[in-house]
């Protein structure tokens, strides 16, 4: 059975200590905003957390805020704004898209490069975001999600063949749809945009010949393991200024 085949399984194995990126990333998404709910229960802030959380509470769990950034050394919130978001609808619809274009790609290029592409592109769409709108606070996944669907779109699209060429298209439709959705309900499509463009660009020059790949294995692998680094270290930021404040 090939991944083509597989796309609409949940999860689909690999590597990484026996469970997909792609469940893993979901799952620290869902961990984050349940932490992020029971704190604003705590503070008294009831359903309001659930469906539309304080921007004050969104900074707190690691929204993106250029100012705290540049005047206060936040560097942390460059990635960690990727796994924010500001209510369940939008989590939700966020983790649908990456579920249902994330394993595919997974299988085909491995979680190594599949974290590096997801992790790369959420930090040009902040720094895309930063050039349209530097004082507005952002949340969300999507600038990631952007980056693995453009990249998707490039990449299938070198491969060709009838097969690359209806996950190319697999993937755009999602793209399209995604945008839209995007501008009725007001989304920061700048990040968006850098994202898929990043995206694409990368999925340009990746190799997808066999030799390439195995030439180009450790540097992924090491690119990966420093996203890791980054992300968990990033992460524990959000629990040490919450405490330092």
């Amino acid at each position: 059975m090939n991944a083509y085949s597989r796309q609409n399984k949940f999860f689909i194995r690999s590597s990484l200590s026996g469970h997909s990126l792609v469940q893993v990333l979901i799952y620290t998404n869902l961990v984050l905003f349940s932490l992020m709910v029971l704190h604003g229960t705590v503070l008294g802030l009831g359903t309001r957390t659930i469906f539309n959380p304080p921007t004050q509470l969104l900074l707190h769990w690691g929204a993106q805020f250029w100012p705290l950034v540049l005047q206060h050394g936040e560097w942390w919130r460059c990635l960690t704004y990727a796994y924010t978001h500001g209510g369940i609808i939008h989590l939700g619809f966020n983790m649908m898209v990456l579920y249902q274009v994330g394993p595919l790609l997974e299988a085909e290029i491995g979680w190594t490069r599949l974290l590096s592409v997801y992790s790369l592109t959420a930090i040009v769409a902040t720094v895309a975001g930063f050039f349209w709108h530097p004082n507005v606070p952002v949340v969300g996944a999507s600038g990631a999600i952007f980056g693995l669907i453009g990249f998707s779109v490039s990449y299938y699209h070198r491969i060709g063949g009838a097969v690359g060429i209806q996950r190319r298209n697999f993937m755009f439709q999602w793209a399209v749809m995604a945008f839209i959705f995007g501008f009725f309900i007001g989304a920061d499509n700048a990040a968006h945009l850098g994202g898929a463009v990043s995206g694409a660009a990368l999925g340009w020059i990746m190799p997808i010949s066999i030799r390439g790949q195995q030439k180009t294995a450790g540097l992924f692998k090491g690119a990966a393991y420093l996203f890791i680094l980054l992300t968990v270290i990033s992460l524990a930021f959000i629990l040490i200024s919450g405490i330092m404040r």
